[in-house]
């Protein structure tokens, strides 16, 4: 596992065993960030060839196809539709007692015909994958999530949202006080990071899916690489690797590389949400510019090596993929919105350094997508992250 490097240094790494719960600090509210560009999307998605109204119209398609999970979720639902169905609903591994059960005390249901997915990556660094066909999405003490999103489809389906909450955001976990969110999943699984964000946000998880960064990469190498732009040289120490600033193709090795690195990046752990974020749309731009979505053989290797990765909560059935891929058959780049959960940066609890959030902020946030409003919230706050040059 990796050590945070943003805020205050301790001596404990943030990876190792919560503390005992610390009091949290007084919040404020901040400014609202800058909104993002309305064309966002379109540093990675565009097409460069000319044929920009035809690749519009294959937009929808391609979202399908590579789309939501963790912006790639909605890959595997759309590639569903497609050849070999039987095969890749059986690849995709369905997780016992992810969801808490009926008797918990839960949030009401969402507005009717809005879905709420929690997204997450494993940090698992076990050479071979720990969620897909097979493999275990969680091992008791042995995991945290690296990423975690909520992705918010509003009933239209004309929009999706990705909301990324910090790994090291200072939250209450039911039953154990204050902690970093991503203990919940080292803790209890999915069903106590479950609880954990409908406790935080007061939003209904509707569905649960994972992917390990290992999926990454055997998806990245069936799409023959994705290509990257850096905004300035940078050095990983950790792993003794030099990015030079510039477009930069990645093998499926170089991108967990890239979704990883923490050192050393001006803005720690919110750089490398926007890494992650801008990976997600370069394997979406490179979907569509090589046309794997019409090559029976490069959709196929893809689709396989997308479906052997994930795993989905076990209420999810081969028809809601089906249904759910073609309520987002109109979606395209530019209406996916990446964002941060609004924060007020990095101090330290109990030897840790943690993120805080601002309450204030995240409160507007998250009532916007109980209340499907989100639309709304854009035009007051921005659109999001720009995704076209990361650090």
């Amino acid at each position: 596992m990796t050590s945070p490097d943003h805020g205050p240094r301790a001596p404990q790494r943030a990876d190792e065993a919560p503390q005992a719960q610390a009091p949290a600090g007084a919040q404020a509210t901040d400014a609202p960030e800058p909104a993002g560009k309305s064309d966002a999307g379109d540093a990675f998605w565009a097409g460069t060839d000319g044929a920009e109204r035809r690749r519009k119209r294959r937009w929808p398609r391609v979202l399908i196809a590579v789309g939501v999970f963790v912006a790639l979720l909605v890959a595997g639902l759309g590639g569903l539709l497609w050849q070999r169905q039987s095969s890749y609903n059986g690849n995709i591994e369905r997780i016992k007692g992810a969801m808490p059960g009926e008797g918990a005390n839960r949030p009401g249901p969402n507005v009717e015909g809005t879905e709420n997915w929690l997204l997450v990556g494993s940090d698992s660094r076990a050479d071979a994958p720990t969620t897909g066909e097979g493999n275990q999405v969680w091992k008791p003490g042995q995991q945290r999530t690296d990423t975690i999103m909520l992705l918010h489809l509003p009933a239209d389906r004309k929009k999706a949202y990705v909301i990324s909450f910090p790994r090291d955001s200072w939250v209450e976990i039911p039953g154990y006080g204050n902690q970093k969110i991503n203990a919940a999943f080292s803790f209890g699984g999915p069903k106590l990071l479950i609880e954990t964000m409908e406790n935080l946000t007061g939003i209904r998880v509707d569905h649960f899916g994972a992917i390990d960064f290992e999926g990454f990469k055997s998806m990245t190498d069936a799409l023959g690489g994705v290509t990257v732009n850096i905004k300035q040289s940078v050095y990983d120490p950790a792993r003794k690797k030099q990015w030079t600033a510039g477009r930069q193709k990645l093998n499926g090795e170089d991108a967990l590389l890239f979704v990883r690195q923490r050192y050393n990046l001006p803005n720690g752990d919110f750089d490398r949400i926007k890494r992650q974020q801008a990976f997600l749309g370069a394997l979406a731009k490179q979907a569509a510019d090589r046309g794997t979505l019409t090559n029976p053989l490069k959709l196929d290797r893809f689709m396989s090596a997308l479906s052997k990765s994930i795993s989905v909560d076990e209420s999810v059935s081969a028809g809601d993929l089906r249904s759910l891929a073609l309520s987002m058959r109109s979606v395209r780049a530019s209406d996916v919105r990446f964002m941060t959960l609004p924060h007020k940066g990095t101090g330290m609890r109990a030897k840790q350094s943690v993120v805080f959030l601002d309450v204030a902020r995240a409160k507007q946030l998250f009532e916007a997508v109980k209340t499907a409003q989100m639309a709304d919230y854009v035009k007051q706050y921005g659109g999001g992250n720009t995704l076209g040059t990361v650090s």
